[in-house]
Formats: C-alpha cells, sequence, structure tokens
C-alpha cells in the first residue's frame, strides 16, 4: 500500500508519521553537520550561514516534527476524546515538508524561500492551535490549556525569525529564544508523562517488596517556578545577549530545575529505565543553566558548553525517550526488555557531554566529530527499530490510539 493513502498504517495515529520525520531527520540533519565540520561538505546555502542551518534544522525541523507528534498524540488522551484524523495530520506533514523544502532552497531563492518556509512553519503551528482548542477548552478544568500557550509563543518566535531573516538580520537570536520555549514546553510535557511513567515504576517496586511508597505528585509550585525562571533567562539573553543579568538568571533556572527534582526522589522506583532517563533529560536541564551561567559570569569558557548540554542533552534525549515511550505503547506492544533503548540514551548523554567539553576547549573538533556520531548512532538505532513499529498495523488489532498510556489526571 501506498504510505501516502491515508488507509496505510502510518496513518492511524498521529505520532507514527510525526515521531518518523523526527527521528529520521535527526539522523540525517547531525550527518551532514558532521560531514560540513569534519570533512568540509558543503552544506545548503541559507541566509546566515552553515551555523544558522544546523541550529534551525534541529529546532524547527527535527522539533516541530517531535513537537507535533506528541501533541497530537497526547491531547486527546489527557482530554478522553477521539484520535485525531487522517486527513488534517497529512497536512501538516505536509506543510513541514515544504517548511524543509523552502528553507533549504533559501539560498539561491531568497526572499520565496523564507517565505515559503515562514509561511509552512507558522501554518504548520496554527494548524496544530486549530486542532487542539476546541479540545482544550472544552475540558471543564482546562488542565492542559497549557500547551496552547506554548504553541503560541513558537508561532511569535517564528514570526519574529523570519521577518528578521527577510530583513537581512541574524536569525540566531530567535532561534536562541525558540530554544528556551522548547525547554518551557519540555517542563510542561514532562509534569504530563512523569505522572505515568513514575507512578507505574513506583507500583511495579511496591508489588515486589511488598511497601507502601506513597504516589509521585509532579508539583505546580515547582513547575511554574522552573518556568518562570527559563522565560526570564530567554527574554534577558534575547534583549542583551551575553549580559550578567543572563548570567544571573540562568543560574537561577539552574536551581529551580534542582529543586524540580526533589519531586522525583521516590527512591528505589527513580532506578528502572524509564523513570531514570526522564530524571537525566531534567538533570541535563539543569546542568545545561547552570553551565551557561557560570561561563558568563567567569568567562572562562563559551557559553555554547551549556546550550549544548540543553540542545544534545535535553532536547535530544526528550525526544529519543518519548519517542520509545509513545512508539511502543500507542501500537499495542510492550516498551520494555528493549536493550536497544538505554544504550541509545546513553549515547546521547556521551554526545551532550563531548559537545559541551568542545565549547570548553577541549580538542574541539574531534569531540564534535565524536559527538554527532554518537547523536546519529542513538537515532540510527531508533529508527532501526521504531520505523517498522509506525509502518505497520497494531500489534494488538485495535485501532488508531487505542488502549494508550493512560495518564493520570
Amino acid at each position: 500500500m501506498n504510505p501516502w493513502c491515508l488507509e496505510h498504517p502510518l496513518w492511524l495515529c498521529p505520532f507514527r508519521s510525526f515521531f518518523g520525520l523526527a527521528a529520521l531527520s535527526a539522523v540525517v540533519l547531525m550527518a551532514l553537520w558532521g560531514a560540513f565540520l569534519l570533512l568540509g561538505w558543503p552544506l545548503p546555502s541559507v541566509p546566515g550561514g552553515p551555523f544558522v542551518w544546523h541550529v534551525h534544522e534541529l529546532l524547527v525541523g527535527v522539533g516541530l516534527a517531535a513537537v507535533a507528534g506528541f501533541i497530537l498524540t497526547s491531547v486527546p488522551e489527557f482530554t478522553d476524546t477521539p484520535s485525531f484524523a487522517a486527513r488534517p495530520v497529512r497536512a501538516l506533514v505536509l506543510l513541514w515538508l515544504l517548511g524543509r523544502a523552502g528553507f533549504w532552497a533559501s539560498g539561491w531563492w531568497p526572499r520565496p524561500g523564507l517565505v515559503v518556509a515562514g509561511l509552512a512553519h507558522l501554518a504548520l503551528v496554527l494548524g496544530l492551535m486549530a486542532l487542539l482548542a476546541p479540545r482544550l477548552w472544552r475540558d471543564p478544568e482546562r488542565r492542559h490549556v497549557s500547551f496552547l500557550w506554548v504553541l503560541g509563543l513558537i508561532a511569535l518566535v517564528l514570526a519574529g525569525l523570519y521577518g528578521d531573516a527577510l530583513r537581512g538580520a541574524s536569525a540566531m537570536r530567535w532561534l536562541h529564544l525558540l530554544l528556551g520555549v522548547l525547554m518551557a514546553l519540555i517542563v510542561v510535557a514532562m509534569s504530563r508523562i512523569s505522572m505515568s511513567i513514575v507512578n507505574a515504576s513506583i507500583d511495579a517496586r511496591n508489588a515486589l517488596d511488598g511497601a507502601d511508597r506513597p504516589p509521585y505528585l509532579a508539583r505546580p509550585p515547582r513547575r511554574n517556578l522552573a518556568l518562570l525562571a527559563i522565560a526570564l533567562y530567554s527574554l534577558a539573553e534575547f534583549w542583551q545577549p551575553g549580559g550578567r543579568v543572563s548570567a544571573w538568571l540562568a543560574l537561577a533556572a539552574a536551581s529551580a530545575l534542582l529543586g524540580l527534582l526533589n519531586d522525583w526522589h521516590v527512591g528505589k522506583p527513580l532506578f528502572q529505565r524509564w523513570p531514570l532517563m526522564l530524571y537525566l533529560v531534567y538533570g541535563f536541564m539543569a546542568i545545561g543553566y547552570g553551565v551557561i551561567g557560570v561561563a558568563l559570569l567567569t568567562g572562562g569558557f563559551s557559553a555554547n558548553a551549556g546550550v549544548h548540554l540543553l540542545t544534545t542533552g535535553v532536547f535530544g534525549l526528550n525526544i529519543y525517550v518519548v519517542v520509545c515511550i509513545a512508539g511502543y505503547t500507542h501500537t499495542g506492544l510492550d516498551k520494555d526488555d528493549r536493550p536497544w533503548v538505554p544504550w541509545g540514551a546513553a549515547a546521547l548523554g556521551v554526545a551532550a557531554v563531548l559537545r559541551a567539553l568542545a565549547y570548553a576547549g577541549v580538542a574541539s573538533m574531534a569531540l564534535m566529530g565524536l559527538a554527532a556520531l554518537f547523536w546519529c548512532a542513538a537515532f540510527a538505532l531508533q529508527c532501526a527499530h521504531m520505523l517498522p513499529v509506525f509502518l505497520r498495523p497494531r500489534a494488538d488489532g485495535r485501532e488508531g490510539c487505542a488502549g494508550v498510556l493512560g495518564m493520570p489526571g
């Protein structure tokens, strides 16, 4: 069957197409970046040069695919509503592909390419909001409406990014701001995912040793403090990059995230694969902002060391883990006892550390190449195991996204 056909299993659930694109593009884009750094291979010529291409494709390309896959799959579960139909999801996938084509063509077709990329990406985000808004607002308690606010912020940042690019200004400050918005989205999303994953680990451990551990709660005050600190740092860095205000706010964000991690200290259940990998996402986020703060205050090394802990250790690892959890659970398969999963997560952790060390001035080019290799290995491993799952019917014979995570309210 043609994969573009709406009856193909690829369209049974929105995460299948978007998570497949996220994992594939994570491999291809980083492989191209590594080849550029180490071998001098050319990259698509875009306004702002190769570094803008790299950051844009990582955050806008991989990022939007991952965000769309997660939100379109999780919101029906959170709001107890049916899965989204295949036709609008396929239209959103087409917009994502059009955005890639427009941006990659913007070097030799500058203004039209940027206009196509900007309109396609904005239409994708606004289309997501249009699909989600009725369900989120119909929820009497509106518990998950924060997803709409974050998507609105992403749309505003993308509008500023392409507006500056069309005027010939650097888009990098907008891309750094987008990274902050994505960090905030990860905090919001993790509070939902962790309620299922950590409590499942607690229940399993209680059944094993007969203990009566209290349930895990993702407490809003700590989460809101972390979100506020991330927002303040991101805005300060946007308006005055590298300033001392940014430095102190980065340290405040690190402290707030370490405080947020206190909710996760549930004893032995934390040391199971899924809770531990999600815990490491928050750990890398706290360390990343801490490294940025120290770098900006002391000037002893580049703040990009911390930035790459966020992009690789947080952004990359979070996408990897969520794709694994959703990819198996939403296709009727057991997500446990998959020995390849921890190896890929470990590879991303190593890649994050190597990237940070490279910007601290330690054998930088060699470490950048190794980091790209470890990143590609992790997502290539995921593609090899997950893409066949996305392209075939559910293993349990059920339809769409039925029988998914069962998140507590």
